[in-house]
């Protein structure tokens, strides 16, 4: 039979996370009193994550499964990978390191009882440093107004999915992706709930400042032609200005005569223009990127075993 609720719970280097997880994850869980299991991605972790997920499989078999990654192939890729293989009505991702409370998982339960396809959620207090809750906020404004995509905490990954969502998510296929975000484009009814948050128990994140930047940019170019669109206006405007500049520069040297005076405002104008020049080549490498990492169709993770035990043995 398969399960009503698959949980999915990436992990890279957690193991001061992963006992106390487990403990309180399955104590939820039990409680729910549905059909559950429990989909573990061992993301190339270097400390003892793995075997710690294989010890968990080995106390509860038929509700653990682990995904044991040949590599480190990112949060979204583990995500992906245990979508694929999940089996429950209603799958549940969650993070390792316990800032979001596995207690909250049955407020995500009723929202879809109530008929939600995809529900979010949002940190009530974020007990994070001034730099990430800020900077998290910024992001969210420039996700909506590139994308259109609404979501009141892009960060906080405690997310339940319908089976229909997670089929299309998987069945996109694309190289580089942002989950929630690909999921409510393709939600009819989604909704956001309210959730604690908890500062981080031990480690520290894996999220460092160029991730997240990485991160937007696969937000921007993967849902988005704005950035193409701002930089084509913001062209044709130069390139007039430029025009009358030229004009005024031609009038300037027939009426009054050579001038050197203007020499460095010239140059600060060139400088300006190849700046912005080189912003729109950048914008436009995103895309290209994007195109390129599609189309050579290398395999997105490789997943060196899977622990489970799917029969009633």
């Amino acid at each position: 039979m398969n399960p009503y609720v698959s949980v999915v719970v990436p992990v890279y280097n957690e193991e001061d996370n992963l006992e106390a997880l487990y403990t309180r994850l399955t104590a939820v869980l039990d409680a729910i009193g549905r059909p559950y299991e429990i989909l573990f991605t061992n993301d190339g972790s270097r400390d003892r994550s793995g075997q710690l997920l294989r010890q968990f499989h080995g106390q509860r078999p038929k509700q653990i499964r682990v995904i044991d990654f040949n590599g480190n192939f990112g949060q979204h890729m583990a995500i992906m990978a245990a979508f694929e293989h999940a089996r429950g009505d209603v799958v549940i991702t969650i993070d390792a390191d316990l800032q979001n409370p596995p207690e909250e998982i049955p407020k995500l339960l009723a929202a879809i009882d109530a008929g939600h396809d995809v529900v979010g959620s949002y940190r009530k207090q974020r007990q994070d440093n001034f730099f990430r809750r800020y900077a998290s906020k910024l992001l969210n404004v420039i996700r909506e107004r590139t994308t259109g995509i609404r979501m009141r905490d892009q960060g906080c990954m405690l997310r339940a999915y319908r089976r229909i969502i997670v089929d299309n998510i998987t069945a996109s296929g694309e190289a580089s992706t942002f989950i929630p975000a690909l999921a409510m484009s393709y939600a009819a009814n989604p909704a956001e709930v309210e959730v604690e948050h908890a500062a981080r128990a031990a480690g520290t994140s894996k999220y460092k400042l160029y991730d997240l930047v990485r991160l937007n940019f696969d937000l921007m170019t993967g849902f988005s032609m704005l950035p193409l669109q701002i930089f084509t206006v913001v062209g044709v405007v130069i390139s007039i200005l430029s025009g009358l500049l030229v004009l005024i520069l031609v009038v300037r040297r027939l009426t009054v005569g050579p001038e050197a005076e203007g020499l460095f405002t010239l140059f600060a104008i060139l400088y300006f223009f190849v700046g912005v020049a080189i912003m729109g080549l950048g914008v436009i490498g995103e895309y290209i990127g994007r195109i390129y990492q599609e189309v050579r169709r290398r395999p997105r993770f490789v997943i060196r075993k899977i622990y489970e035990q799917l029969d009633d043995k």
